[in-house]
């Protein structure tokens, strides 16, 4: 189980392991955690009902939860499958049929990143094309149809910029952005949806915390939330409940290797580059509980938590403590990255996009 808190440096209290078959190990995060789009290059009135440079919003207590910001994006397939010219409209309910296929056969996927507020107040998105290349993979496996890299970072690029008065100051959080596929028409038997709709909103948050059955459960033995080992062997790491898990020995770094059930994140490759950079050695492969429990330094990844240090893990009746350290791999690898999203660091490797 693990848990921690506002910053980089929030501890990760102790980790139960299990299998995917079973309840598995708790972990906790307290978190503060082309175009065919229209109007991207001219920012929308985002101040139209008198409002200054910033929504009406109390930033030093920002969670990890919906926040309805002003506009959210629309485009939807036509019958040739291909997505036509899409809109940015006021945040709002959307109409389903009820035999819609992402309601029906859960035909339906979604993407997660973030827009940055630099000091001078300009936007920065971090590699929203590796986002896009995830959708088409998930697309082609649910047999969607989706929209083109430039489609899809158009349509971040206008979310971030339409609701650019909800992107938190810097250093008070992110503009979480949620790019959705859906097939949204209707049919009966199974098969795919003869309609798709590609959707994409945002809300500005904070911390991260996530409450599913598993972490819930976890939460209520004093965890913070789960760790889950593979369902074979029930011995390998396979994720954490929301983010990939790394080791570290000596200068080695290692996690789970991408492939079936471990999610390929960007943040994950992203600090993967970063410590070869640092000069790590950086191993993608099966990792056993034992190695586990004897490694120097063990943190997660993700969209939302960033990179998250863990303080402890309990597998069975064996505890194991990590020192949460400022010159740990952890906090290498953390202040690297956030200095690149942030625009602190020069980007050399093309990861950010200015808007």
């Amino acid at each position: 189980m693990i848990q921690s808190s506002s910053s980089l440096h929030n501890l990760v209290q102790s980790v139960r392991l299990g299998s995917l078959s079973q309840l598995g190990a708790f972990l906790c995060y307290s978190s503060q955690a082309a175009s065919s789009l229209q109007q991207v290059d001219k920012p929308l009135p985002y101040c139209a009902d008198g409002e200054g440079e910033f929504a009406n919003v109390d930033w030093d207590n920002l969670g990890f939860g919906i926040m309805p910001t002003d506009y959210m994006f629309t485009m939807r397939c036509s019958k040739d499958g291909c997505f036509e010219q899409g809109q940015l409209t006021r945040y709002g309910n959307i109409e389903l049929s009820p035999s819609a296929g992402v309601l029906n056969y859960g035909q339906g996927l979604y993407e997660g990143t973030k827009a940055y507020r630099k000091e001078d107040g300009r936007l920065l998105l971090f590699r929203p094309d590796q986002n896009a290349i995830r959708m088409k993979m998930g697309a082609d496996r649910l047999c969607m149809p989706c929209p083109s890299i430039d489609q899809f970072v158009d349509a971040v690029k206008g979310v971030a910029l339409a609701n650019k008065r909800w992107v938190p100051p810097p250093g008070k959080g992110t503009l979480y952005i949620r790019p959705l596929l859906m097939g949204s028409g209707p049919v009966l038997g199974l098969a795919p949806a003869p309609e798709y709709t590609f959707l994409t909103y945002a809300s500005p948050v904070g911390n991260y915390f996530k409450v599913l059955k598993a972490i819930a459960r976890a939460k209520s033995r004093g965890f913070s939330d789960v760790l889950y080992l593979d369902s074979v062997n029930k011995r390998y790491l396979e994720e954490v409940s929301s983010c990939n898990i790394f080791i570290v020995k000596g200068n080695v770094i290692c996690t789970p290797a991408a492939n079936g059930t471990i999610l390929q994140g960007v943040t994950r490759r992203s600090v993967i580059e970063i410590a070869h950079d640092h000069g790590y050695q950086v191993e993608e492969r099966a990792i056993s509980v034992d190695e586990l429990m004897d490694a120097d330094e063990v943190f997660c990844t993700g969209t939302a938590v960033g990179v998250a240090p863990v303080g402890s893990i309990k597998y069975q009746d064996r505890r194991v403590e990590y020192k949460i350290r400022v010159e740990s791999v952890a906090q290498e690898l953390y202040s690297t990255l956030e200095g690149i999203k942030r625009g602190l660091i020069e980007d050399k490797k093309g990861w950010i996009i200015e808007i």
